[in-house]
């Protein structure tokens, strides 16, 4: 039997903004925050490349991507939005890109 849940995606990112190596550690504690949170968590190894602009100023990102299945109720989208503030300061970003929609997990 089927049941509709919500994915979270985040893209985390491997860069500070200046360029510097993220230490693997604040990576590994986000991964570790999510799995306690919701008792698992998957992370893709492919590195994804963005390039975005803000305020005329143009930046290269090399991204992972983080998801969480969960149920699709309120408070897990609450913490994922009170999650984002700090994982900006974590990673010492802008803006943390973050997506949801539901899927059908078989």
């Amino acid at each position: 039997m089927s049941r509709m849940v919500r994915r979270f995606e985040v893209l985390l990112p491997l860069r500070f903004n200046n360029g510097t190596a993220i230490p693997d550690n604040a990576i590994a504690d986000t991964l570790l925050e999510l799995e306690q949170q919701f008792g698992a968590v998957s992370c893709d190894t492919q590195t994804i490349r963005g390039q975005w602009r803000h305020e005329s100023q143009s930046y290269r990102d090399d991204l992972i991507r983080v998801y969480v299945d969960a149920d699709d109720e309120p408070k897990n989208r609450q913490y994922f939005i009170e999650c984002k503030e700090r994982l900006k300061i974590r990673f010492q970003q802008i803006d943390i890109w973050m997506t949801t929609y539901l899927i059908e997990v078989i």
